[in-house]
């Protein structure tokens, strides 16, 4: 068709007063508002296809079907589809493949011949230089309509759809959103409906969809998915979702989309069933994976209705949505005490539990049974095992989970198909979490939810499983060391290892030059940064897939290296592998860590844990291979990091396990390493040695005792909550103090500017004899001998102030007799 002839350029035609006859149909939509400036409201109602003149030169149409009357475009009647009686063209705002309703400028296939493509590229750029000089709505509309004329969607790249959405601009949708007033004739939601689709088309460009301008419209679109919704908003409602799928692929989307309160929308369209509640459980899923805790910090309470609508479908369903909730649950499973902590949130985890009995009491195939597996792992994960009720039935659920998840390791494991073994590394990794919950289960003595015969079954049938998993192990290859399944593998048997070494004890010792060479090269491939600062990860049920690989193993593996050390075949192994000189390395490592924070150290995290367990695997190894001590240099740095620790923890509050366990370590050290160049009476050394002086001397005090209202001796307060985990350090360190007095000439000096002596002697004066048991008197009269023996101004100091007396009335033999002798 030609083109129309040109017309005089006119100023806009007057609107027409809201009582007089509209315009037929079919030319145009006359807001009456020019593209720029503010977006006021659209006025109405009047007919939207009212007349205009287009205030540019004539454009050459392409032939499709769009006749031009008066200067403006007229749509087909056979094109029209949309707002209720409101004629807008599909051909007007083509989008089919942006899935975001009738507007269209995605990119596909189908390429022009590049004489038609370079024609239309001309007449779409006169298309946009009109778009871009519209004086007013009318004319904005007129050339809107031209531009989609002179392209095919399926046509359009990036660039040139970025170009329309430059012409178009923010204001020109920004006042069709505000305008509340229909055109005649038409649906209550036109215009809004219209300006939704020009934000959805925009948000096909992922910069435009970070921009500003959609973000401070969040609001605006979580309103949408839960007003009431009727035929004519439908349409809004897709955009909706599609404007906020695209902003939550954003960098700051998902940010602005909880604080902006999109979460607690999505939810309640979820769960009163809106119009598009699939999609808004989709956005649900993809904000929970990229922000959980947030999500749940804003809004658990709307993120618990969902999770108990999800649960009431679990429970009633009995078809295959009930194996597809399996794999949906976890999603909405906080790893949090919420659950628990909240009425609500008890209801959902009673009915999961309900669910899951009726699940894995059936017969099922694998691909039921695992999603069940993976969510009751995900469930003792965030919960522990509180979710399962006490009683008789709790206990024999539980046995049963830990039954199928031991079998369904043995199953994978045992005789390994690379190609089943990697389809099955997710279920059994949360199989691997169900085996530690019934470890921790079987161990405690109170409060059990299992009985003592279920708790006997349960630890021969997870050695069997554990039997498969080091045969695993012993197969991997150094290609398959940066597997995380191999990690969560390692982790297990780490739990394993620290309660129970006498099974399988062949097997574990064949494994260790494995464990010790996989901690190795975790550790230096991890370097100082590489390592964990908090707590680390746990055996998640995350996908193996792409995961990131934790590098601290060595935290899971200490415990049991601990017991191992106590044991000469295993200890001669780990010393042959060159475990000392590693563990020193990550003791070093870890107490940076630890120090790294300015100010008062934190609670007790799993760092401190490790430290504390690698002080007592060094100490097994300084009382059975002190040779070892002497001879590897990196024992040295560790002394040399003990000096400067303890007088660094000793004032720190509840830290006071650790400093037990680096006091004890570094007396029995330096009695090793006495020639040590850091241990001869150097400012370390002296700090060293008055601290630990402080540590011991503070441990006990006078008290009276409530019985016989006489003064006993007594744990100080300061050390009585942690005296279980220190009492045998206390002990230990006063053997070896005892030891290091004639090593060091200037130690007796040390004790005498402590004033340890003086306050001792006062203590045992005043004390009844019978309230310090034997033990007690031995660790004083061992220290205090020597003192006398290295040291003629300790010894007439314990004399000045009635040492002979009250050693002989606690029977302190060997003091009364140095203190006698001249």
């Amino acid at each position: 068709m030609a083109a129309a002839a040109p017309q005089e350029r006119r100023a806009p035609a007057p609107l027409p007063s809201p009582g007089s006859s509209p315009t037929p149909p079919g030319t145009g939509i006359d807001t009456g508002a020019t593209r720029e400036g503010t977006a006021s409201p659209l006025p109405g109602p009047r007919c939207p296809l009212g007349p205009a003149r287009c205030a540019a030169p004539p454009v050459p149409l392409p032939p499709a079907g769009l006749a031009v009357t008066g200067g403006l475009p007229t749509v087909p009647r056979e094109a029209a589809v949309g707002f209720g009686h409101c004629s807008i063209s599909s051909s007007s705002f083509p989008l089919s493949s942006c899935t975001a309703g009738p507007i269209a400028m995605a990119s596909g296939s189908g390429a022009a011949p590049k004489g038609a493509a370079g024609a239309r590229s001309a007449t779409l750029k006169r298309c946009l230089d009109v778009l871009r000089d519209a004086s007013n709505d009318s004319e904005q509309f007129a050339a809107l309509l031209l531009v989609t004329k002179a392209v095919k969607a399926g046509e359009v790249d990036s660039k040139t759809r970025r170009q329309i959405f430059d012409a178009i601009g923010f204001t020109f949708p920004n006042r069709l959103l505000t305008s509340r007033e229909p055109p005649s004739g038409c649906p209550e939601h036109t215009f809004r409906a219209l300006g939704f689709t020009l934000l959805a088309c925009f948000c096909t460009d992922p910069e435009l969809a970070g921009h500003s301008q959609i973000l401070n419209k969040i609001p605006t679109f979580n309103d949408v998915l839960v007003s009431p919704c009727d035929p004519d908003s439908t349409s809004m409602i897709d955009d909706a979702y599609q404007c906020l799928t695209a902003v939550m692929a954003t960098p700051r989307g998902p940010r602005e989309l909880v604080t902006k309160g999109t979460v607690s929308a999505l939810c309640h369209a979820y769960v009163d069933g809106n119009y598009g509640s699939d999609r808004a459980l989709t956005l649900l899923l993809g904000l929970l994976a990229v922000a959980e805790a947030k999500c749940w910090q804003r809004d658990a309470q709307h993120l618990l209705a969902v999770l108990s609508k999800l649960t009431e479908e679990f429970l009633k369903a009995e078809d295959m949505t009930k194996f597809e909730l399996c794999e949906l649950l976890p999603h909405f499973i906080p790893l949090s005490s919420l659950l628990t902590q909240d009425s609500k949130g008890s209801e959902c985890l009673h009915r999961i539990y309900e669910g899951l009995a009726k699940i894995l009491g059936s017969k099922l195939s694998h691909s039921q049974r695992d999603p069940a597996l993976k969510l009751a792992a995900c469930l003792m994960q965030a919960c522990g095992p509180e979710w399962i009720p006490a009683g008789s039935t709790g206990s024999k659920f539980l046995a049963l989970l830990v039954n199928l998840a031991c079998v369904e390791v043995r199953l994978t494991l045992e005789e390994p198909d690379p190609m089943e073994t990697e389809r099955k590394k997710e279920v059994v990794t949360a199989c691997y979490v169900l085996m530690e919950m019934g470890i921790q289960e079987c161990l405690k003595e109170e409060e059990s939810l299992l009985e003592e015969a279920q708790k006997m079954q349960l630890i021969r049938i997870m050695e069997e499983a554990f039997g498969a998993i080091i045969y695993y192990l012993r197969q991997v290859t150094e290609e398959e060391l940066q597997d995380p399944f191999v990690f969560a593998s390692v982790r297990i048997l780490g739990a394993w290892l620290a309660e129970e070494t006498s099974a399988l004890k062949q097997e574990i010792c064949e494994l260790l030059p494995f464990l010790v060479c996989y901690a190795k090269k975790l550790f230096n491939s991890g370097t100082a940064e590489g390592l964990p600062q908090g707590d680390g990860v746990q055996a998640g049920l995350a996908s193996t897939e792409g995961s990131v690989l934790p590098q601290d193993v060595l935290r899971f593996l200490l415990p049991g290296f601990c017991h191992l050390t106590a044991e000469d075949r295993p200890r001669e192994i780990l010393i042959s592998e060159g475990a000392p000189a590693l563990l020193c390395d990550y003791f070093l490592h870890q107490w940076k860590v630890l120090t790294s924070e300015p100010g008062s150290l934190a609670p007790l995290t799993s760092t401190e844990m490790s430290l504390q367990t690698a002080c007592g695997i060094f100490l097994n190894l300084v009382v059975t291979a002190p040779d070892l001590i002497r001879q590897e240099k990196t024992f040295c740095s560790l002394v040399d990091t003990l000096l400067k620790a303890l007088p660094f923890l000793l004032p720190q509050k509840d830290h006071l396990v650790l400093a037990a366990n680096v006091a004890t370590l570094g007396l029995m050290m330096a009695r090793i390493l006495a020639s040590s160049a850091v241990l001869q009476g150097t400012p370390s050394a002296k700090e060293f040695f008055g601290a630990t002086i402080r540590f011991l001397s503070e441990a006990h005090t006078a008290q009276t005792d409530p019985s016989s209202h006489q003064l006993a001796l007594a744990v100080s307060p300061a050390y009585a909550s942690a005296w279980g985990d220190i009492g045998e350090l206390w002990f230990l360190g006063m053997q070896a103090l005892a030891g290091c007095v004639p090593l060091f000439p200037w130690l007796p000096q040390t004790v005498l500017q402590a004033r340890w002596l003086e306050a001792l002697s006062e203590v045992l004066a005043r004390v009844a004899p019978a309230s310090v048991d034997f033990e007690l008197v031995a660790a004083f009269q061992g220290v205090l001998v020597e003192l006398a023996r290295a040291s003629k101004p300790c010894r007439e100091v314990i004399l000045s102030h009635h040492g002979e007396e009250w050693a002989n009335l606690y029977g302190m033999a060997a003091l009364e007799q140095c203190l006698s002798e001249q």
